[in-house]
Parts: structure tokens; C-alpha cells; sequence
């Protein structure tokens, strides 16, 4: 048995997979990764046009995270949460600088999903108030709370426990809009109005927050039409309810902004965080809170605690990735090459009769694939079946064949390239893309 047999074998022997029958699996079997590409024990290159878990902002193998983890290890890897560091307040000091001015004082998780857990628990804590509303089409991580509050359909199998209060409304989604709207502005109006009859139904008195992501990720790159945000923010403040911003995916610069939120011009009370934090180089996650929600515990005990809040080796990597963010402009550089990949997936929908939207912020995308153009019928349907994937099996496979990673996922193909991507990078990755979905134009009407 080779070397890359045995770690094959040693993986699927004794570890579990997320999100996949256990047996037939065929992993990946990386050994390197640098830049925007990841390297198998094989010697194939894949280019990484989803940035892992939409997390590897800054790209693969940045020495900078690695000397200034390996510099925290020689001081101090881990003290309880109770002790001060001098990387965790340098940390906390950074964030309250990029983070919109009132958000001042962050409690670290080691995720995206523990970020959401604490903030529901905090809101709930704050307000006295127990119901939260969040989208259907969204996804907030695997935690049994966190993937309530989702809508993502892979919360179906173990939602039979699910965490309670969670109330869902309809995305303001314009491609595909539930109230038949004519243009972007209306599908706001009309989602805001659909909102607010679900608050007066639920009682505003009863609402603790509404939590939506700053920019929709895994659901489809769902775009906010103009207003939206605004919207819910004025019905939040109207009746007294907090606004929680998962920035989990769309924050750090992959919209062209620190946080995703910041395109639409509003401030919430609570941002969750994770991810490109630290470029996922080391597990941390943290929810910047308002300064009213700070001092409301001054006086009271805080309800939240985690043995790794805080962790000094991560929050190294974390502000060493925030510095790389600044010295090497990335944040305007995800703008730059967000416009260009809107102008190349313009050329390729003039080209390819499959492809019914395309949804970008900055490096924030997706490629939605129809039968038909003219109904729109999805080349796969949004929680589709096995059956119902054939289609987009082929083009997933093509994709991983001609040398990319990254996801495909009902009808949608996502565009989240590491913010590093050089336009001959871009090109390469969308013409990998292009070859796959020529598969299915052979598949329209």
C-alpha cells in the first residue's frame, strides 16, 4: 500500500465525514496548498474557486499567520477565558476599529455556529424577549440552535428536537420573488411588508432579534434587492427588536467591504463572525456586541462561557490576518476582481443558454443554472433529490475533473475565490467553469 493509500484508508477507517453517506466516499487527498491552489499526493492541482468553506480569504500558505502563531506558542498557547492576554486585547481593540462605531467589546467563540448560539442566548438574555426570526433560505451553522435558526434543509433529518421560537419569512429573492414582484425595489417592499405581518402576527413583544447574514452565502448568493436591510432594520428599531448580522461567510473583505452588512448602510446591535477572521487558518469565531448590550452586564452576570474563548494562538493568527488584509489591500482588491468576474460570467451567459442568474458581491458568487431561461425552471430544484441531480452531478464532477474545487450545490455553481486572485487566475477558473456547463446547456429547452 502506498503512502497516499494508507492516509486514504486511515481517513475513511477511522474518521467521519460531514454531510455524506460514509460509504463510496472518495476524498480528497491534499498534501499542500499555496496561494489559490491546493495540491493532491498525486501532484494534480486544483484551483480553489470557493475558498475551502468560503473562509480562505487571504489565500493558502501566508507565512505571516505562521510566524506570528509560532512567535504566541513560545509566550502562551492557552490561559482560561478569565485571564487577560495581550493578543486578545490587541484583538478586541483591532476589530472595535474596522467594526461599525457603536459595536466596541467582542466575545470569542471557536466558530461561526457557537458565534450564533451565543448571540440568540445573549439577545434572548437582553431583551427578556424569546422569538427569533430569520430567513428560510439561509444557513447559520450545524449546532442544533444554529441550524434551527437556518433554513437550510439539511437541518430536516434532526429538526424534530430543533431549538424552539425560531420563526421563518420568505427572502426577498428577486429571481425567484414569492410576491410576483416586477422590479428589485418592489420585491423589498413588498418582503419588508411580509415581515413586518409576521412580527405583528408573532407579537413584537415576544421577538428577541431578527437575524439575517450580511450578504447571503450558501443559500445562492441571494442578493438583498435595494432597501431590504434598511427595511428590517427600521421594523427592528419601530418595535424594539435587536438585529443580529451573521457575517460569518460575507465578512472580512469578501463583498468588498469589512463586513457584508456595510453595502446596505446600516449598523446592527450584534455582528457574528468567524471564518475569514483568521482566513480559517486556526478555529475562532466572536460576536461584536453594541455598547448598550455591553453595559447592560456591567452590573449583571454575563450568560456566556467557553473554555476556548479567547484563545491566545488564535487570536495571533486573527490579527495577523487583519493586518494582511490592510498591508496588502484586499479589501479593494475583492472589489477589483468582483467587477471583473461580473464582466467575464456576463460573457459566458451570452454563451451558455443554461445560465439563468449570476449573483455577486465583491468575491461573494453564484451561478444559477435553468432549463429554461424563460420559466426558469431550475436545472435542479432548490433540497433536490438524488434523482433530481443528475444534471448537476456531471457538471460537479467535470468541474473537479478538469482540476477546481469548489461547490456545486442544487443548480448553483459558486464563485468565492480566495481575495488574492490575479484575473489570470479568474480566467483559468471560469473557463473550467464554462467546460462544465456546457453539460448542461445540452440539457436545456
Amino acid at each position: 500500500m502506498t503512502e497516499a493509500e494508507q492516509i486514504i484508508k486511515n481517513n475513511l477507517d477511522h474518521t467521519i465525514f460531514s454531510w455524506s453517506k460514509q460509504a463510496g466516499l472518495n476524498p480528497l487527498n491534499i498534501e499542500r496548498a499555496e496561494g489559490v491552489y491546493l495540491y493532491d499526493r498525486d501532484g494534480k492541482r486544483y484551483i480553489d474557486f470557493s475558498s475551502q468553506l468560503m473562509s480562505v480569504n487571504i489565500g493558502h500558505g501566508n507565512p505571516k499567520v505562521q510566524e506570528a502563531v509560532a512567535q504566541q506558542m513560545e509566550e502562551v498557547s492557552y490561559v482560561f477565558p478569565g485571564a487577560a492576554t495581550k493578543v486578545r486585547g490587541e484583538l478586541g481593540k483591532k476589530l472595535a476599529e474596522i467594526a461599525p462605531p457603536k459595536l466596541n467589546k467582542t466575545f470569542f467563540t471557536l466558530g461561526g455556529a457557537e458565534a450564533i448560539e451565543n448571540a440568540i442566548k445573549l439577545a434572548r438574555a437582553y431583551t427578556g424577549r424569546h422569538k427569533i426570526i430569520t430567513l428560510y433560505r439561509s444557513y447559520h451553522g450545524a449546532t442544533y440552535g444554529a441550524i434551527s435558526a437556518g433554513g437550510d434543509p439539511r437541518k430536516l433529518p434532526v429538526d424534530s428536537q430543533q431549538l424552539p421560537n425560531i420563526v421563518h419569512v420568505e427572502n426577498p429573492y428577486f429571481y425567484r420573488c414569492s410576491f410576483n414582484s416586477s422590479t428589485p425595489e418592489e420585491c423589498a417592499e413588498r418582503s419588508a411588508a411580509h415581515m413586518e405581518r409576521v412580527i405583528k402576527y408573532e407579537g413584537p413583544n415576544t421577538i428577541a432579534a431578527i437575524l439575517m447574514e450580511g450578504e447571503s452565502g450558501s443559500s445562492g448568493c441571494i442578493k438583498y434587492p435595494p432597501g431590504y436591510w434598511k427595511k428590517v432594520k427600521e421594523l427592528a428599531d419601530r418595535y424594539g427588536i435587536l438585529t443580529i448580522d451573521d457575517e460569518v461567510m460575507s465578512g472580512f473583505g469578501r463583498t468588498g467591504k469589512w463586513f457584508g452588512i456595510e453595502n446596505h448602510d446600516v449598523e446592527p446591535d450584534i455582528i457574528c463572525m468567524a471564518k475569514g477572521l483568521t482566513s480559517s487558518y486556526l478555529p475562532l469565531g466572536g460576536i461584536l456586541v453594541s455598547d448598550e448590550i455591553a453595559n447592560h452586564f456591567n452590573d449583571i452576570p454575563l450568560p456566556l462561557g467557553l473554555t476556548y474563548s479567547g484563545h491566545a494562538v488564535s487570536c495571533a493568527a486573527a490579527l495577523a490576518v487583519l493586518n494582511i488584509y490592510e498591508d496588502e489591500n484586499l479589501i479593494d482588491r475583492a472589489n477589483e476582481m468582483g467587477k471583473y468576474m461580473d464582466e467575464q460570467v456576463a460573457l459566458l451567459k451570452q454563451k451558455h443558454p443554461s445560465i439563468g442568474d449570476f449573483r455577486n458581491t465583491g468575491l461573494l458568487g453564484c451561478i444559477e443554472l435553468v432549463k429554461n431561461r424563460d420559466t426558469r425552471e431550475p436545472m435542479a430544484p432548490w433540497n433536490a433529490t438524488p434523482d433530481e441531480m443528475g444534471v448537476m452531478n456531471m457538471v460537479a464532477a467535470k468541474i473537479k475533473e478538469l482540476g477546481m474545487f469548489t461547490f456545486v450545490r442544487w443548480n448553483y455553481i459558486f464563485t468565492v475565490p480566495p481575495l488574492i486572485i490575479t484575473k489570470e487566475q479568474v480566467d483559468e477558473g471560469l473557463d473550467i467553469i464554462s467546460q462544465a456547463i456546457s453539460i448542461a446547456d445540452a440539457h436545456c429547452e
